[in-house]
């Protein structure tokens, strides 16, 4: 494959621009490449640690909604509607935001407030509900801090999924593009001042043997004349 040179003037100031920029050119391959590999390491933990949450909040949510229609089962559903109809606790969520190679992910904590007595969750009293739901909603309320950072850690994986796939672009072009068309016009701009210093010196030979030859054909003259004068 022939890669295309830069279109540039064959200079000796330009030639010694070029291999600055192709210097700085290797150097950032090479700072992209380990970002890349350490994004791709950090990357690939980061969606194991995915795999391991979601199975354990879909395991959590899975018992706290076995909870909740069992309790379905033994009240009625104008009661059931009743006891969860008014929150006890309001929650809000905190979002702040951690560099990971250059990638802003968020940090989310749960900011709650608990109406009337601390850390009562339940929202109804105990005579009409059944023992199934107090499960269900202390089920829920456990499982809430995991789905908020299930919720992080897959916000965190696709931002990192599309700084991997720019790095990767970046480092391609660098490596395919950038790096190749530097050297080959690096040669190329080498090869032309080569080529007009072997046709200097081919004219400065050819120049000296011209006067060279002036000089032979000067000097014959002047033995024929000193010749002359002195038969005289």
């Amino acid at each position: 494959i022939v890669m295309a040179k830069l279109n540039v003037n064959p200079t000796r100031m330009e030639l010694s621009r070029l291999k600055i920029r192709l210097k700085t050119a290797v150097r950032g391959h090479k700072l992209l490449k380990d970002k890349q590999d350490e994004l791709m390491r950090q990357f690939i933990d980061m969606i194991k640690k995915n795999k391991k949450l979601r199975e354990r909040v879909e395991g959590m949510l899975q018992n706290s909604f076995k909870d909740f229609l069992l309790s379905r089962g033994v009240m009625s559903d104008e009661m059931l509607e009743n006891a969860i109809a008014y929150p006890k606790e309001k929650i809000g969520v905190e979002v702040k935001k951690k560099n990971i190679m250059s990638v802003n992910v968020p940090q989310m904590t749960f900011v709650k407030e608990n109406e009337g007595n601390q850390g009562m969750i339940y929202p109804y009293g105990y005579a009409q509900t059944s023992a199934d739901l107090d499960d269900a909603i202390d089920g829920l309320s456990s499982v809430m801090d995991n789905l908020l950072e299930l919720a992080e850690v897959e916000k965190a994986c696709q931002l990192m999924a599309d700084e991997v796939e720019k790095t990767r672009r970046r480092v391609n072009a660098l490596e395919y593009m950038t790096i190749p068309q530097l050297k080959e016009t690096i040669r190329f701009i080498q090869m032309k001042l080569d080529e007009n210093e072997r046709g200097s010196i081919t004219r400065l030979m050819k120049v000296k043997d011209m006067m060279l030859e002036e000089t032979h054909h000067y000097k014959e003259k002047q033995e024929i004349l000193f010749n002359r004068i002195t038969e005289e």
